[in-house]
């Protein structure tokens, strides 16, 4: 089934964010590659598609998972959290309908 996985920035984290960036994507490419990545992406903190210092209020993935378990143990293990990006992070199902 597929998963939303919605995490909120914390005040102040772009450093944050862009240190751990790399490890996140990695994460992110590995979903693609199984064929269970739906989407994934930053939400920019102002309307523009580079926020610049001004960062990004959290991020969106759309995920395959073999339960919502399953979903919120790989959103738990996130490098976003570990390193403090992400305030919070909620986990719920999706049904895509279109397109």
């Amino acid at each position: 089934m597929w998963y939303a996985i919605e995490g909120f920035d914390g005040t102040d984290v772009l450093p944050k964010r862009v240190a751990a960036r790399p490890e996140h994507l990695a994460r992110l490419v590995s979903l693609r590659d199984e064929g269970r990545l739906l989407l994934a992406g930053p939400c920019p903190a102002i309307d523009a598609e580079d926020p610049g210092p001004a960062g990004f209020s959290g991020s969106i993935v759309i995920a395959e998972f073999a339960s919502l378990e399953d979903a919120r143990a790989w959103a738990d293990a996130d490098p976003y959290v570990a390193a403090g990006v992400y305030a919070r992070v909620e986990v719920r199902p999706f049904r895509k309908v279109l397109p």
